[in-house]
């Protein structure tokens, strides 16, 4: 209880203590977070679209063999 309560005590003492930051963010850096974005939608897309069609020509195949009758060979 007494580590909690020391714990406790260091984070409310460091939170109080904050300075401003005076950062920057140039127009360009929206740009480049809206194109990172949109690179992972179209990366995740075309990843699910790979897998998703592996998976339908497996069960093609799978549900092709158990159709053909013995004498179809």
């Amino acid at each position: 209880m007494k580590m909690l309560y020391l714990l406790l005590l260091i984070f409310i003492t460091l939170i109080s203590f904050t300075s401003n930051s005076f950062a920057y963010l140039d127009p360009g850096t929206g740009s480049i977070i809206l194109q990172a974005i949109l690179g992972f939608v179209a990366a995740s897309i075309a990843t699910i679209t790979l897998y998703w069609n592996k998976l339908k020509n497996f069960f093609k195949k799978l549900l092709s063999k158990k159709d053909k009758k013995p004498d179809d060979f």
